[in-house]
């Protein structure tokens, strides 16, 4: 599983490959509607959907002569997931910190 998220985030660490993925949310989409707004060589673009692909947030298939790129919902899902457990995490110890200042300060008060 962390081997899997850490492919998962480094693809997602690209503001070009976050840019295609953002856009996959709304459809499957050929890699000529993809790669269009981006100012680069189709070369480089394939390199970073490629990156995509190796970690498991898209596929893209052949239908024509088209090369059509869907969207993997699991592997976002995982990474949801992975977040959540996280946030708990974080939130139980600020409580705890923030139960420890209140002593603190109510002691610092008392004596």
């Amino acid at each position: 599983m962390a081997n899997h998220l850490d492919a998962l985030f480094a693809a997602l660490s690209d503001p070009t490959r976050r840019a295609v993925i953002e856009r996959l949310t709304t459809g499957s989409a050929p890699v000529s509607e993809l790669y269009a707004p981006h100012e680069m060589a189709l070369p480089s673009f394939l390199k970073h959907l490629g990156k995509l692909e190796a970690a498991g947030l898209v596929r893209s298939e052949k239908v024509g002569r088209v090369r059509m790129v869907h969207i993997e919902a699991l592997p976002i899902a995982e990474a949801e997931e992975w977040l959540k457990r996280q946030r708990r995490l974080w939130e139980g110890r600020l409580d705890r910190l923030s139960a420890l200042a209140e002593n603190i300060e109510k002691d610092s008060h008392d004596g």
